[in-house]
């Protein structure tokens, strides 16, 4: 979830990019870096770190110029280091080129420039597209054509994203590319801007046009021209932005956490990105375990606190069922004061969106000190917790700003998808058409996010009535529990309200007792082998003057005489229906913050990363 401003104009590009990359480090600051076309070529500045950084190395630096490119990054490939920043650059130093997303094919594509010679200077994937287009722009049939060039690059590139790329011999031109992931062009009078959001330009002009899927910009100061890949020029409608600058930080969105929670398909897409070899075969190439000590593992324990917990719940389910290996869930602040057995054949997994969370990064300390294996699900590379982990698998979710967790916990709940597939490969208990039948399901996730989240309107109108409900109880089974818990956590951080998750199940062992007339009870009902159980269960709690709240499948209409309110999600594998389900209870409680007038990005008390015990 990479920043990205392109400019070209009559100003001095330097200042033009540096101001719309402070207002997009929120999407990443692992590092920064801008390149400015002058009259002699490129130049070329980056630093790892903030953006302060950045601006200290260019401060009172002469860099004049009226194009240029810039970039604030959220590491995917290659830890955050001066070399890993963008721009990358070609081998002449001819070709700058910015990059937002994951270029699943890379490998492949390294190995055949390596062959013909050229010189890598990181460990990034975005790299390679330099290398192509000082190729292709050289010779061949779009020698001397930098969005032709482009364009035949871009149909050799799999997976999500977003490309801008300025070339020393173009001075009154910026090329970029999307496919997946957003860029949206500024128009100016005069000048012209590119950028991953309006955010990048907002400060310039408030005109805008998106860039569709596969399409390549040609950014000048008297234009803009938009193609398909086969170079066709295609129309688009320009639109008026009418946010302040304030508000463009969050996408014109009223809180942070609303706006994170419409990114969510492209982060479980990011997730899922460049998990499959040629052969459609998983590979996660962050481990460093071999796999003959993968195959040894006789046990897994996960470790987490908070949503994070609620995901290990979920991967718990994944990595027992298809793995049959025993797996344990445990709170990280619990983990090493009851003395657990582990030991070189046990597998621990440390789940935490920062890589800093105290608890868990004491529980891996732990951990290693028994000799057991530990895995990292973190979204930040370079973390404390991946640095002392045997290995890392990075969620790749982009930053959250919000302090209540929303695509944190969507991406590590795909992440341990990702890990139990992984497991069950090696170990054999799934063969490789099975691997492959299930990550198509789970590829099918962010259409299935997206067509959700366009249905959420009833669900707003939904959390609105209950905005006086002083407490609220969550009901499912199976991964819908996990669910359960996941949603009274967030009612209890957003709203401040009293909510309780349990087992379904378990509601007559004395939750019950809480029912009163009225008391709204949220229902995980997606379809699944313990409906009928379920069904009981909803017909207990009614019968006591319960508020039924349920969330169901699509066309499953088996539930609808004992719910009074009916919340749908299109149907999936069930196994996978966390990621789901878990969009309307997100929704829920930041509706329901919003009707009582309360800080939705900032609750009280609470803190984006707990970093002391």
């Amino acid at each position: 979830m990479c920043g990205i401003v392109g400019y070209v104009g009559d100003k001095q590009a330097l200042e033009v990019v540096l101001d719309g990359l402070r207002r997009l480090e929120y999407r990443g600051y692992d590092s920064a870096g801008v390149s400015v076309l002058d009259g002699s070529g490129l130049q070329v500045e980056r630093k790892a770190g903030k953006l302060a950084n950045l601006e200290e190395l260019v401060s009172g630096r002469a860099m004049p110029g009226t194009l240029g490119i810039g970039h604030t990054r959220w590491a995917t490939h290659g830890p955050p280091t001066d070399a890993n920043a963008h721009p990358h650059v070609d081998c002449a130093g001819a070709v700058a080129v910015v990059h937002n997303g994951t270029i699943e094919n890379y490998e492949v594509l390294v190995a055949g420039l390596e062959q013909r010679g050229h010189q890598r200077r990181s460990e990034t994937d975005t790299e390679v597209v330099a290398h192509l287009l000082e190729e292709r722009y050289a010779d061949g049939p779009t020698q001397g054509d930098l969005p032709a060039s482009l364009r035949s690059i871009c149909k050799d590139l799999e997976g999500s994203f977003v490309l801008v790329v300025s070339h020393r011999d173009e001075p009154d031109l910026v090329v970029a590319a999307r496919r997946n992931l957003p860029l949206v062009i500024g128009l100016g009078d005069g000048e012209n801007f590119v950028g991953s959001d309006v955010t990048a330009f907002i400060a310039h002009t408030r005109e805008a046009r998106a860039v569709e899927q596969d399409q390549v910009v040609e950014v000048r100061r008297a234009g803009v021209t938009v193609t398909d890949l086969e170079g066709t020029v295609v129309d688009g409608d320009s639109y008026h932005v009418d946010w302040d600058t304030d508000a463009a930080e969050k996408g014109g969105y009223e809180f942070f956490m609303l706006k994170e929670i419409e990114e969510q398909p492209a982060a479980v897409r990011e997730t899922l990105g460049g998990r499959l070899d040629a052969d459609g075969l998983l590979h996660l190439d962050e481990l460093a375990m071999s796999d003959e000590d993968v195959r040894g593992i006789e046990q897994v324990f996960i470790v987490a606190c908070g949503s994070a917990y609620h995901s290990g719940l979920i991967g718990k389910y994944a990595i027992e069922r298809w793995c049959r290996l025993p797996v344990q869930v445990e709170m990280a602040s619990e983990f090493r004061y009851r003395d657990p057995v582990v030991g070189r054949n046990t597998l621990v997994i440390a789940v935490s969106q920062s890589g800093e969370t105290a608890d868990t990064l004491e529980a891996v300390r732990h951990a290693r000190s028994q000799r057991a294996w530990v895995l990292a699900v973190t979204n930040t590379v370079g973390s404390t917790i991946s640095r002392e982990s045997d290995a890392a698998l990075y969620t790749r979710g982009g930053p959250e700003v919000a302090v209540a967790s929303t695509k944190a916990v969507m991406t590590q709940i795909t992440a341990m998808y990702l890990v139990g597939l992984y497991l069950a490969q090696l170990r054999g208990t799934r063969d490789p058409d099975e691997v492959r039948a299930h990550m198509a399901d789970l590829s099918t996730i962010p259409d299935l996010l997206t067509e959700l989240l366009g249905r959420m309107e009833p669900v707003r109108e939904l959390a609105r009535s209950l905005k006086d409900e002083e407490r609220v109880l969550f009901l499912g089974r199976h991964v819908g529990y996990p669910m359960a818990l996941e949603g009274a956590l967030k009612l209890k951080e957003l709203a401040y309200v009293s909510a309780e998750g349990f087992p379904a199940g378990e509601i007559k062992h004395g939750p019950i007792a809480l029912i009163e007339q009225g008391t709204p009870v949220v229902v995980i009902a997606p379809r699944h082998a313990l409906q009928a159980k379920l069904i009981n269960n909803v017909q207990e709690v009614r019968a006591r003057g319960a508020r039924t709240i349920v969330i169901t499948t699509d066309g499953d209409a088996s539930v609808l005489p004992y719910a009074d309110d009916v919340i749908s999600i299109p149907d999936t594998k069930s196994l996978l229906t966390p990621l789901l389900t878990i969009v309307p209870l997100q929704v829920l409680s930041a509706e329901i913050a919003r009707a009582r007038g309360l800080d939705v990005d900032q609750p009280r008390n609470l803190a984006k990363s707990v970093t002391v015990e």
